[in-house]
């Protein structure tokens, strides 16, 4: 066997780094999501504790507004929801990651052992 590659192989393993990269990158966006609901959930869960009166304020921006406390709990639900389904949409383009990254290691592998023999 001669030792260059081809360039179909060079493409293959070319489209296979491509996708690692894919998933590393949605790897950390998953990560931050995740991180952020964590935060999301943590501000809830003091909220909750506070009375239903205590004065609270929402940063919006630079500004720190006050509001109400049922205003606030309704705004952080939301996020959290917004950012949970976030967090569905990219495990579902790493599952079709993973799908695509199996599927060119196969090509390559039988760009490499056409017949299956060593």
């Amino acid at each position: 066997m001669s030792s260059e590659i081809s360039p179909q192989v060079q493409n293959q393993v070319a489209q296979i780094q491509q996708v690692q990269q894919q998933a590393q990158t949605l790897a950390m966006q998953k990560s931050q999501t995740d991180v952020m609901i964590k935060e999301t959930e943590m501000a809830m869960e003091e909220l909750n504790k506070a009375a239903d009166d205590a004065v609270v304020y929402k940063s919006v921006g630079e500004l720190m507004v006050r509001t109400d406390k049922k205003s606030l709990l309704d705004s952080l639900t939301e996020k959290k929801e917004t950012l949970s389904l976030r967090v569905q949409s990219i495990e579902r383009q790493e599952e079709r990651l993973n799908s695509r990254f199996k599927q060119l290691q196969e090509q390559l592998q039988s760009m490499i052992e056409p017949d299956g023999s060593n």
